[in-house]
């Protein structure tokens, strides 16, 4: 099998893409995230976050594929969580790791949003 050698400069380029899968779990809005939360994908983070129109939101954003998150995930999250508070739901995230959770601890999101290591956890918490 012979493999394909990328020339487009742009195309080599290009940020990681951001993908996201959404389940429910008994009542609980789970989304499972994999690349990068920078300024690229955002506002794709952000729209999936939007149950407000929803009564009693509950959201778990299961983080363990999630490689890097810059400022605009953290703003995301923030308004996420705030939005989802006065719907009279919650927020929480499981399994962020490595330089996700550190920029989550270094910004105090972990002391306004629940953090837990595992989705059961999350889940349960």
């Amino acid at each position: 099998m012979a493999e394909e050698e990328v020339t487009d400069t742009e195309q080599a380029a290009q940020p990681e893409q951001l993908s996201i899968v959404a389940t429910t779990t008994d009542g609980i809005h789970v989304l499972t995230v994999a690349g990068e939360i920078d300024h690229h994908t955002g506002d794709t983070l952000s729209q999936a976050l939007d149950l407000t129109g929803m009564p009693r939101p509950r959201v778990v954003v299961d983080m363990r594929q999630v490689a890097f998150m810059d400022s605009t995930g953290i703003n995301v999250l923030i308004a996420a969580h705030r939005a989802l508070t006065e719907a009279d739901g919650w927020l929480r995230l499981a399994s962020p790791r490595g330089a996700v959770l550190r920029t989550l601890r270094l910004v105090g999101v972990d002391t306004v949003i629940d953090c837990h290591e595992t989705l059961d956890q999350a889940l349960t918490g």
